[in-house]
């Protein structure tokens, strides 16, 4: 019987060991979901399902979106990003295929030794070369699974910045024309006050009425003014947001006007556990990242095993021109590498990668935790903003009525004109209190769009 020859017990090792599965090494997250996102609610559709172009109808606030996604130069960062990765992934595809070059090469060397004749040494060569490492211990292919995963990693990274785009976007329009809203309450305040103290100055002049209720009224109008220089800068510093998010200077932003009376649905389907993971980019660029992690446990362990490589040269080689075409040359070797002694540092560096792989791992299960967190977040404050949203309708519908009521039982004698002013002082809350009521619910559902990884998915036609 013939003995093992060595190449055949290298073999042998490298089945041996790369059996040993990095898997093993690398527990899965332990997730657990439970079966339902929102207790008593088990929708198969969701809000997301819904194209953003579809849920924002307004034609000026879409138009301003699909500005931004275009513009924003944190969008076009991640989109050059992905770009870089996907170059980074063929480079480690590449590594796992020889290296093929070529070589044309002459020199004329001339040696003149102390007491020796002068010694002319040219020499012509063109050859071609191969090296091809052996992947012998599935490092190779561990980068090629690294780079794939922070690929794809690169590309959620870059759909998460679109979802959050979106959703600034939407959010800083609905609040510039909710300041626009309530400055338009505060002048059409102004003009009812000024009104009301030119009645009051004239009931004072005519002996109606005390100097007490002309001096109220003047109050009544500084506070109202009061209040415009500052809704004015808080709308500039809005436009400026809004312009910078869409990759512009600042300037003034087009929009529309603020709809009071628009009608958001009452409930809203959440979807199941398991579509909601799928559908948040940034869930699914975390799940590649640990993915990458777990490639890099794979590389350590394989760099702590000997390298094979094997080099072929071949090609023409002489020492003159004549005969040149008839001087084969061939060149053929191994390299079989091993880390002997390294003081524990291959050691370490691969425990280093298994550590890491947890601190992903356990990063995982904390996105998807947070991820449940924020659903349910959105959920009932969605809910609870739609019903201040109904109280405060309500709250201004008596106010307004109580400022009838109260401006006639003043002209009739029956209340004083301090009991005017206080209905006012109410209704003028009141106003303000819907405007406000109505942006939170816009924003609460712009919220919950997008943690329920609403955005994504899609690009509108222009």
């Amino acid at each position: 019987m013939k003995p093992i020859n060595a190449s055949l017990y290298i073999f042998i090792i490298a089945l041996l060991l790369s059996g040993c599965s990095i898997q093993k090494r690398c527990p899965a997250p332990e997730l657990n979901l439970p079966d339902e996102i929102i207790a008593g609610e088990n929708d198969s559709l969701t809000l997301a399902d819904m194209s953003w172009w579809e849920l924002y109808s307004d034609s000026t606030l879409s138009k301003l979106i699909r500005k931004t996604l275009n513009n924003n130069r944190n969008m076009r960062a991640a989109e050059a990003h992905i770009r870089q990765m996907e170059e980074l992934y063929r480079v480690n595809k590449a590594s796992q295929w020889p290296t093929i070059g070529a070589q044309v090469f002459a020199d004329r060397e001339t040696n003149a030794y102390y007491g020796e004749d002068v010694d002319i040494e040219p020499e012509f060569s063109l050859k071609a070369s191969l090296s091809w490492e052996i992947d012998l211990w599935g490092s190779l292919r561990w980068g090629k699974r690294k780079g794939a995963a922070e690929y794809l990693a690169s590309v959620e990274a870059a759909r998460a910045m679109q979802m959050t785009l979106i959703a600034e976007t939407a959010t800083a329009y609905f609040e510039l024309v909710a300041l626009d809203q309530e400055l338009e309450i505060v002048l059409q305040t102004v003009k009812t006050r000024e009104e009301s103290v030119n009645q009051a100055r004239i009931r004072f002049e005519g002996g109606l009425t005390s100097e007490t209720a002309y001096q109220q009224a003047q109050v009544e109008l500084a506070n109202a003014s009061a209040l415009i220089p500052n809704l004015e800068q808080k709308i500039a510093l809005k436009e400026n947001q809004i312009a910078v998010l869409s990759g512009e200077y600042p300037s003034k932003v087009e929009r529309g006007e603020f709809d009071l009376n628009a009608t958001m649905p009452e409930n809203i389907p959440i979807g199941l556990p398991s579509t909601l993971l799928q559908r948040r980019p940034d869930v699914r660029q975390a799940e590649q990242q640990l993915q990458a992690a777990m490639a890099s446990v794979g590389i350590a362990y394989a760099d702590r095993f000997p390298r094979l490589t094997i080099n072929l040269v071949g090609g023409l080689e002489n020492d003159a021109v004549k005969g040149f075409l008839e001087s084969p040359f061939s060149y053929m070797a191994g390299n079989f590498v091993a880390p002997l002694v390294t003081f524990g540092k291959k050691k370490a560096q691969y425990k280093a990668s298994l550590a890491a792989y947890d601190e992903k791992r356990f990063a995982y299960e904390q996105k998807v935790l947070e991820v449940f967190r924020e659903v349910n977040d959105a959920v009932i404050t969605y809910q609870k903003k739609r019903r201040t949203s109904e109280l405060q309708l309500n709250l201004f519908e008596a106010a307004q009525k109580y400022v009838d009521l109260a401006q006639l039982q003043y002209f009739n004698g029956v209340i004083r004109y301090i009991d005017v002013l206080d209905a006012h002082r109410n209704f003028f809350d009141a106003q303000i209190g819907l405007s406000n009521a109505v942006r939170d619910e816009y924003l609460a559902l712009v919220n919950l769009y997008k943690v329920l990884g609403g955005g994504w998915g899609a690009t509108a036609a222009n």
